[in-house]
Parts: structure tokens; C-alpha cells; sequence
């Protein structure tokens, strides 16, 4: 009898946790939350893209392309995905494929930080491994990433290159958390070394670039386990609308940045942008959190809005000190756990620089660009 019931025990233990582990598969919702129809644009056009995500949308790499995949349609409906199309996605919308297959508790959960303790649980010995090859401040930030990064790679490949090829456009993925990663033989791979925050361009082909950007400045929530890479590394990409500058989120708050893409022929600038905690907009703007670059008035701290200083110290006003004419700012929205998020498209041409989005909501913004004949595809 006491045998009975300790095997009955164990078995009720054994479906209970297989219950709690298993593969999230919660209802979604893949309503884009669009407050306004997409501006039609003659021709080709520079688009940016501020979905509306929370985290079931990274349930698994297919649902997160699929909800993508109604923004572009929406573009292309209001006239704005035209071949030589250049389409901005947000900061960090890959890097939540670390979530991807993780157990339904994990998507439950109220906090990030619950939700990652729910991927430890899913995978303890490889999070040991990575924990132990790992020397960054926040050593279990750093190991999650490192243990989840084959699959994050291969996932933000598959989602953002079969986007790419489907619409016929230049995808500017946003970015994602990878271990020193590489692009060999079209295929994005992590490596050994440091994680950086890295962002992919994808071509109409479906084709990632061979060259990759990694983040300059990282803000103090990333620095504890992401690296800080040289401005003299960023790329620039060929594209059917000419060249194609990329700075993530605080890189474009610094003029650095812009003189290492100067003179190198640079049209178009995207910039991927993730801003922390919601409402802060039009709150009053706390300053620099990357240190201070000369030329910014250490005036304007707490005396102009958060909306404002992206207005005057990011794109906005830095636009053609890279000698470019024209880009674009691209926001990540939604409820992703307890992180927040706000923010909204911002268009800059040589002329000024002004909100499309809509703070409130998910955004399609465009502006034209004028394709300039003989450029390439891509190396």
C-alpha cells in the first residue's frame, strides 16, 4: 500500500510539472493597434514600423513572423512597400527570442525576471555551463543569453529573412542580444566573447549582410552584460535606394557616431529605438545616461520633455552631420512583462525632423526616398 501511494504521489508530481513546463501555446492577439491608415508614398519609401508586441508574440519565431508579417501588409496596402523599399524595425525586437519555447509559466509570469528564472528551470545544466563561461557583471543576464543564443540566431534569421523576401524590401532588423556573432556563408552564427547588441540588415532577396551593427553606447540597464563596440566598426550597407547608415537607440545621441559614417556616402539613416518605462514621452527628459557629449547643453536636463531631447540630440538634430538627407526613428511598443516602453516614430529629412507615430498605439510611418539607378542590391 505505502508503495501505491508513493508511486501515485510521484506520478502526480511528475504530470504537475510536466504541466508547468510545457510549451506555451496562450492565445494571441495579432490586432496590429494601428490609430491611423499608413500616408501613401510615391515610389519607394523609407518605412518605420512600431509594432505593438506583449510577450506571447515570442511564444515561437512562426507567431512572432506572422504578427510582423500584418504591419508590412498593412504598408504595402497603403502604398509604401515599393521595390527599393527600406523597412525600420525596433531595438530589441529580436532579442525576446530568447523566450521562444520557453514553458508557459514563463509567458505568464507578471515580471521579466520570473520569466527568465522559468528558462533556468527549463534548462539548468546549460544555464550552468554558460553561467561559469561567463564574466560580466550580470553573470545570469549574460548566461541566458549565451545558452538561448544558436536558437535566438536562427530564429531572428528565419523571421526576418523570410519577411525580407516575401515583401521584396531591405529589412533593418531592429536588434538582438548575441554572443560576438558573425555572419558565414549568409547564415548568422553566435560566437565566443563578449554579447553585444547587434543589429542584421536583410536584403529583398531574403539575404542577411555579411556586416553586422553593434551597439557603441550602452545604456546602464544593458552595460551589466552587453559590450560597448568602436564607432570605427559601423557599417555601411548598399542598397536599391543607396547607402544605408544604422545606428541602434543611444548610438544616435552621439556625434561620434555620425563622424565615423561621414563622408562614406551614407543617404539614409535608420535607427532602431527602445525607450524605458512607459509615460515617460513627454516627461521631463533626466539627461544623458551614456555621458555627455560637448556639444549638449547640460541646461536642457529636466527642462525640456523626454519627446523633445530625442527631437534635438538623436536623429533629429544630428541627421546631417553624417551627410545624410533623410531617416528614420522606429520605436518598440507594447507590454512586454513589466519592462514598459513608449516612444513614436520620428521622420528626419535635411529640412527638419517631426513625429509620425502615435504614442498611444502601433505606427506605420514612410518617406519617400528616390532610387538611385547602377546602386546594387548588396555586395
Amino acid at each position: 500500500m505505502r508503495i501505491f501511494i508513493a508511486v501515485v504521489i510521484i506520478a502526480a508530481l511528475v504530470v504537475g510539472w510536466m504541466r508547468v513546463m510545457r510549451p506555451a501555446d496562450l492565445p494571441v492577439d495579432q490586432g496590429l493597434h494601428l490609430d491611423y491608415p499608413v500616408s501613401p508614398v510615391n515610389g519607394p519609401a523609407l518605412v518605420a514600423i512600431q509594432p505593438w508586441l506583449d510577450q506571447r508574440h515570442y511564444q515561437s519565431p512562426q507567431i512572432l513572423e506572422q504578427h510582423l508579417e500584418g504591419y508590412l501588409q498593412a504598408a504595402r496596402d497603403g502604398g509604401a512597400m515599393e521595390a527599393g523599399s527600406i523597412v525600420v524595425f525596433p531595438e530589441h525586437i529580436g532579442t525576446w527570442l530568447v523566450a521562444a519555447k520557453a514553458p508557459v509559466m514563463g509567458f505568464r509570469a507578471r515580471k521579466t525576471d520570473t520569466a527568465m528564472a522559468w528558462l533556468i528551470v527549463r534548462h539548468p545544466l546549460r544555464f550552468v555551463r554558460a553561467y561559469f563561461g561567463s564574466d560580466e557583471q550580470d553573470r545570469a543576464a549574460a548566461a541566458i543569453f549565451r545558452m538561448k543564443a544558436p536558437a535566438m540566431a536562427r530564429d531572428y534569421t528565419w523571421v526576418f529573412g523570410r519577411l525580407a523576401q516575401e515583401f521584396g524590401v531591405t529589412i533593418v532588423a531592429g536588434s538582438i542580444v548575441l554572443p560576438n556573432p558573425q555572419v558565414r556563408d549568409g547564415t548568422l552564427h553566435p560566437g565566443r566573447g563578449p554579447l553585444y547588441n547587434v543589429g542584421a540588415v536583410f536584403h529583398p532577396d531574403g539575404q542577411i549582410d555579411a556586416q553586422l551593427v553593434r551597439k557603441v553606447h550602452p545604456i546602464p540597464s544593458e552595460a551589466g552584460f552587453t559590450a560597448a563596440a568602436p564607432a570605427s566598426e559601423l557599417p555601411v550597407f548598399n542598397t536599391l535606394s543607396g547607402k544605408l547608415g544604422v545606428l541602434i537607440c543611444a548610438d544616435s545621441w552621439h556625434p561620434d557616431v555620425y563622424e565615423a559614417l561621414r563622408g562614406r556616402g551614407v543617404q539614409t539613416m535608420a535607427v532602431p529605438a527602445f525607450l524605458q518605462p512607459a509615460k515617460v514621452w513627454e516627461s521631463p527628459w533626466h539627461g544623458y545616461t551614456t555621458g555627455w557629449p560637448k556639444d549638449a547643453d547640460r541646461g536642457d536636463e529636466l527642462r525640456i520633455t523626454e519627446r523633445q531631447a530625442w527631437m534635438r540630440y538623436a536623429l533629429g538634430g544630428r541627421l546631417t552631420s553624417a551627410g545624410a538627407v533623410r531617416g528614420a526613428t522606429a520605436f518598440l511598443r507594447g507590454n512586454l512583462w513589466d519592462l514598459g516602453s513608449d516612444g513614436a516614430n520620428i521622420l528626419v529629412t535635411a529640412d527638419g525632423a517631426w513625429v509620425d507615430g502615435h504614442a498611444g498605439g502601433a505606427s506605420i510611418s514612410a518617406l519617400a526616398l528616390r532610387t538611385e539607378p547602377g546602386i546594387a542590391p548588396h555586395p
